[in-house]
């Protein structure tokens, strides 16, 4: 990790944390500029850090703590880990700050980092991030009194007892359960777990390895999901799980090993949620709406619309003191987990569903499926996403009868809806369309709309 490059702007900045091709984009000399920054932004006097698995993580990971350490802050090393283990060892050890090393499942030759302050609050790019990169680099840093220390804590069992407080485990049934790491960190996690839970796993591409020898962890790619669902069959499991690379995502294959949409794991968890709490607020993106609020509704609690992404949803959570946000991208949000996303809460509580439900999975999902079918999130490369989503507008604005802009542009109609949006970082347009359990006309609608956007 060479200091060969030294960019005046930093490129690896995204809309909700740092990612970027090593070593042009990000190295030695730009972590450790990072890190010194996100100290002194914070005024940080403690700050806990880890990083993924892959190659270059570490050698980065130390140069960041070195400009951490140099900005004055103490710094306490986690080693291995995924996201979710930052969010929970900053707000249980009461950090100023955490950082992780990760690119989650970007490709080989990417990393990145991704950060919070006090509390796991968040940290994104309408609160903090264009100060850090300002800082880092300008390179105005202050000269502290001391250098701070550095402390390895590897201990994870404060984690794993916490992530069983989300389950009654008296009543689990022996479920069969594969779960596929894609040669992540999750695999370490659910050792340790196993120990503690009447379950049976079936483990697949479980070995941490940065090489990423079955292909870049990320189970939203179809090629990705073929040996988890193989699995399930034939194994004859009750249930499969994939995780991406840092594992604060995980994704359900039913016992047929069909990959199961994210939508309708939003209205499981709810149910899940509202069931154990009664009453209470469930915060849902805009992309995909209508099984989320009718499951919300009937259990007595209060649907609550936040815009996509984890900074708002987490921000509207605090705000209605939310039990529960989902996004259908596999992002599930908890307020006992200081509102941060888990990649490991979900699936306990779907094996607690299962488990005292004595249905399949595929039962459990199949008539939200029928009531409110569902194209899956479409995208689309376009010239000018922004003259796209007026054209969408103007086509549909007479016959609408409600029209919201929270994120895009969603339009409801009396048996259809649809939410078609930009892409935060690429010139790609969005589009979920939804039904009142009219397959045909959903696709009908799909179609028209792709063809006003265009291949």
């Amino acid at each position: 990790m060479a200091d060969l490059f030294y960019p005046e702007k930093y490129t690896c900045f995204k809309a909700y944390d740092v990612r970027g091709r090593v070593p042009d984009q990000l190295n030695a000399t730009i972590a450790y500029r990072i890190g010194r920054a996100f100290a002194q932004y914070l005024c940080a006097k403690q700050i806990v850090v880890g990083h993924d698995i892959r190659l270059t993580s570490p050698a980065i990971c130390n140069a960041t703590i070195n400009g951490i350490r140099d900005a004055g802050c103490d710094v306490t090393h986690i080693g291995l880990c995924g996201t979710e283990e930052i969010y929970f060892a900053t707000f249980n050890g009461g950090y100023d700050g955490g950082l992780i090393v990760t690119a989650s499942h970007n490709p080989m030759d990417y990393n990145g980092m991704k950060f919070v302050r006090e509390q796991s609050r968040p940290i994104s790019g309408d609160d903090g991030l264009p100060e850090i990169k300002a800082l880092a680099e300008r390179g105005d840093f202050i000269e502290p009194m001391n250098r701070g220390s550095m402390t390895r804590k590897d201990d994870k069992s404060a984690y794993i007892e916490h992530l069983q407080t989300y389950l009654a485990k008296e009543v689990l049934q022996p479920l069969k359960v594969v779960v596929n790491a894609g040669n992540g960190g999750a695999g370490s996690i659910v050792d340790l777990l196993e120990a503690h839970l009447p379950l049976s796993f079936i483990k697949v591409h479980h070995e941490a390895d940065g090489h990423f020898p079955n292909g870049v962890p990320n189970p939203l790619l179809e090629e990705n999901r073929l040996a988890t669902a193989q699995a399930v069959r034939d194994q004859q499991a009750d249930l499969g799980i994939a995780w991406d690379g840092d594992f604060d995502r995980c994704f359900f294959f039913d016992e047929k090993g069909d990959f199961i949409e994210g939508y309708y794991v939003v209205g499981l968890l709810a149910e899940a949620f509202l069931k154990k709490s009664g009453p209470a607020a469930v915060v849902h993106d805009p992309r995909l709406t209508w099984n989320t609020i009718d499951i919300v509704d009937n259990l007595g609690g209060t649907p609550v619309q936040s815009k996509t992404g984890h900074a708002f949803i987490k921000q509207v959570m605090r705000d209605h003191d939310a039990v529960y946000g989902g996004e259908m991208s596999a992002h599930h949000y908890f307020r006992d987990f200081a509102y941060c996303d888990s990649g490991m809460i979900p699936w306990l509580l779907v094996v607690e569903l299962l488990s005292i439900s004595g249905k399949p999975l595929s039962e459990l999902v199949a008539e939200r499926q029928a009531a409110y079918p569902v194209s899956g999130e479409i995208n689309r490369s376009v010239a000018d996403a922004d003259q796209v989503l007026k054209n969408i507008e103007a086509r549909f604005v007479a016959d609408a009868l409600l029209i919201d802009k929270t994120d895009g542009v969603s339009m409801k109609f009396a048996q259809w809806r649809f939410n078609v949006r930009m892409s935060n970082t690429e010139p790609l347009v969005r589009l979920n369309v939804e039904s009142r359990g009219d397959q045909t006309l959903m696709e009908a609608k799909t179609a028209e709309i792709l063809t006003m956007i265009g291949d």
